[in-house]
């Protein structure tokens, strides 16, 4: 195998395709990454056996081939190559590479030994914009638990249909609810569960894109259902995942139909008093008390250690006047997400969840559990 390719474009390939590599004992192929070049151009794949994710380049290719090599040290060796054209030449499982100055060895694994990585049914899809799906998927993405106690809980819920996709993510404290537009395919309906680790996985991809996004050559990305699998495809990339069994919980049922009482404030003097009374927090119960009244919201936090809080906060209420015990660090996730420079806190009591929206998005909604007192 023989090719060319610039070594910026290289060094991006890599680093899009090897963050899924750890250390495996059991099988230590998958520390590699596949290099297989073509008449097509230069493919880089990588898997866990969980998630596989391949990555085309431009290349200029002498000779056909492919082979693996350690994904840290080709990674590694490659970031610090001059940005010039780097020559890759590969004879019985040991790659050398030039550029410029630079020449080195690197030993190989044969490419017979790489898992393969499944190819789907892709009849099944939907299409969104590729920072508009980021965006999305970013406002629940924070909220998945974080322990395998409930299996289901573990992921992002995407439920499809004809117009929109919703995505929700809950750890059974705080739930995260956005809804976004289908702008093309052919999914009417649809129900699964995408592991956090592949969440992660393609919020990365996605963001490493948007930093150059000039370099991109369609701004859509496909989401392909198949049994047990999903795949996402955006510009040169594809990131294929099992998804998770289970039954996601019927999240709807917590979230309130009617409120008592509704505040709206704005969104940075909130997040200024919650972090300034957060101080005077209980250790390991983070409360803060919302007292609403007629033209304010006061914010309060008490310990017997540290002292007290109490801020008051400009704001215009809707119903009856009332307060809400809960963890400030779960309310501040969700304000942080928000762009709005005004939110709407709505709750029916000190027993029952508080709702954080906006006026602007009617997609987005944050559920928040009270402390009982």
């Amino acid at each position: 195998m023989k090719f060319i390719c610039l070594q910026e474009n290289l060094k991006k390939g890599l680093a899009v395709v090897s963050h899924i590599n750890n250390k495996n004992i059991n099988l230590p192929i998958l520390n590699n990454i596949l290099i297989r070049s073509n008449e097509s151009g230069l493919e880089l794949v990588s898997t866990n056996l969980e998630i596989g994710i391949t990555h085309q380049l431009r290349a200029k290719v002498d000779e056909p081939g492919e082979t693996t090599v350690d994904a840290k040290i080709i990674s590694d060796y490659v970031n610090l190559l001059p940005a010039e054209k780097v020559e890759f030449d590969e004879r019985d499982d040991e790659a050398s590479l030039k550029c410029g100055n630079y020449k080195t060895k690197i030993k190989g694994e044969s490419a017979k030994e790489f898992p393969l990585i499944p190819v789907i049914d892709r009849a099944r899809y939907a299409e969104f914009n590729i920072f508009d799906f980021k965006k999305a998927l970013s406002g629940v993405a924070f909220a998945v638990a974080n322990n395998d106690n409930r299996l289901e809980l573990s992921g992002v819920l995407f439920e499809f249909n004809e117009e929109n996709l919703t995505l929700v993510a809950t750890d059974s404290y705080r739930l995260s609810e956005r809804k976004l537009a289908v702008k093309g395919g052919n999914i009417t309906e649809g129900r699964v569960i995408v592991p956090a680790r592949t969440v992660q996985e393609i919020l990365r991809i996605i963001s490493g894109i948007s930093a150059d996004p000039q370099s991109i050559e369609s701004d859509v990305l496909k989401i392909y259902l198949a049994d047990n699998q999903i795949l996402f495809t955006l510009d040169s990339v594809e990131l294929i995942s099992r998804l998770i069994n289970g039954q996601y919980p019927d999240y709807k049922q917590i979230i309130p139909d009617k409120y008592k009482t509704e505040m709206s404030v704005k969104r940075q003097d909130l997040v200024r008093a919650l972090k300034a009374s957060s101080i005077f927090s209980r250790a390991g119960v983070h409360d803060i008390s919302l007292v609403f009244k007629k033209g304010l919201v006061n914010v309060f936090s008490s310990s017997g250690q540290s002292g007290e809080s109490s801020i008051d906060l400009n704001g215009e209420l809707s119903g009856e006047d009332n307060d809400i015990t809960i963890n400030y660090r779960y309310l501040l996730d969700g304000l942080n997400i928000i762009e709005s420079d005004s939110v709407n806190i709505k709750i029916i009591n000190n027993n029952t969840p508080c709702a954080v929206s906006t006026t602007d998005d009617d997609n987005y909604l944050y559920i928040v559990m009270p402390i009982r007192n």
